[in-house]
Parts: C-alpha cells; structure tokens; sequence
C-alpha cells in the first residue's frame, strides 16, 4: 500500500507501507486479536466481527494510543453493541493500537493499513472514529482513503487538520467538551467552519477531554451516526 501522492504540511518523507501479512487468535468471546504484519512494523488491534454484514467502523485512541478510547471505554460499549446480533444495522469494528504512538504520519499510514484490512475481509463503507490525537489522525486518513465514508472526531487537535475540506464529500462528525482544559472546543469550531457538508458539530456543556461527564449522550450518538453514515449508499 502506497502512501498518499501529493502529501500535505503533515506529511514528510517515506510514506510507503505494505502489508506483510495478518495473523489472528479469537478470544472466548468471539473477538479476535489481530496482528498486521506491515513493511514498518506490526500494528495490533481487536476485530470484532459482524458476520454478513458490510460495512465496518474503525477506532483508534489519542497520542498514547490503546483500545478504549474516551468516556471509559466507549469504542468497547459500542464495538459490543455493533457486533450483537440482536441490534439492527450491525457493523463490524476494528479497533486499532498504533506502532508509533504519537507519531502523526507514522499514526495514519497505520490506520491506513488497517483499512486496507478491512477491504481484505470484505468491508466495502468504513467510519473512523478517533480521540485528540487519534481525531486529527483519522480526518487525514479519510482524506486519503476511497472506502472511508465519514469521520468522527471526538475531542480533536488542530494540527493535521488543515486540509480537512479534501474530506468531502464524507461525513463529519465533531464532538468537543465545552469543558475541556486539554484542547479547547474552539479546534472543533475551527475544524467544523473549515469543513465542507457533510458536518455536524456536537457541543456538550460540562464535559472535558475526556468526555466522561457525557458517556451515555456520547454512546448513543456515535453509534446511531455510525450505523447512518455506513449505510447510507
């Protein structure tokens, strides 16, 4: 997989990567640890299957990475609730560790990588969904990758995101904490302004970094615009 042509301000370098090979071990729950096997090194992360199903969402964490994401571990709540066979517009998630954390180009070749995965098993629409850090990282990748078809950013940084109008005609979705002391609602704002339709931009009053103070207002909105955004041809 190459890197993108024509990189932005964000980008420097060697940007090629190719995908060696992907192992996996299912856990008792159905889950499955995955390993892709890439020319810069092994990127983790946990599948979690939804089988018939097309469409997928990616999540990735902030600039120190992890599988949980905000709000306490909302890429898990939603992951499960995704992948049940009792909810309707299933999705398959995949959410990734980086190689790199903290590393922003380094950050998107791997997200890249792990669309290119899940093309590989059968996804044709994915969402990316990232936290800080990880908002910035998934803006760039949707850029970049045809099969992305809309980002959730939660809680972004402004740096990787001057571009973001190459975005459309994929949906946005931007969630900020009005009581964030890390970075300030007013990046999302920035962002959002910047941004061509499709976007929507989600202020909670109260709520840090961290977006704890609104999991369950949190949970039900990205997972309905999750459902929405893949779904919709």
């Amino acid at each position: 997989m190459a890197g993108p042509n024509g990189a932005s301000e964000e980008f420097s370098g060697d940007l090629e990567l190719s995908i060696d090979a992907v192992a996996s071990r299912e856990r008792p729950d159905g889950t499955l640890d995955v390993v892709i096997k890439s020319s810069r090194g092994e990127i983790p992360g946990l599948l979690h299957p939804c089988e018939g199903e097309s469409g997928a969402a990616l999540f990735v964490g902030g600039a120190m990475g992890g599988l949980d994401g905000p709000a306490d571990g909302l890429y898990g709540r939603l992951a499960e609730s995704l992948a049940s066979p009792d909810q309707a517009g299933g999705l398959t998630s995949f959410r990734l560790t980086y190689r790199d954390p903290g590393e922003f180009q380094e950050c998107v070749l791997d997200v890249l990588a792990g669309l290119s995965f899940l093309k590989g098993i059968g996804a044709q629409r994915v969402a990316l969904v990232g936290h800080s850090f990880g908002a910035a990282v998934v803006i760039k990748a949707g850029e970049l990758a045809d099969i992305v078809a809309g980002v959730a950013a939660l809680s972004p940084q402004l740096y990787g995101t001057r571009s973001v109008q190459r975005l459309s005609p994929k949906a946005l979705l931007l969630v900020h904490g009005k009581a964030d002391t890390v970075l300030d609602s007013a990046a999302s704002e920035d962002i959002h302004d910047r941004a061509l339709e499709p976007k929507r931009l989600v202020l909670y009053e109260g709520a840090g970094h961290g977006l704890r103070e609104c999991a369950g207002e949190l949970d039900e909105l990205v997972r309905t615009w999750l459902v929405e955004t893949v779904s919709v041809a």
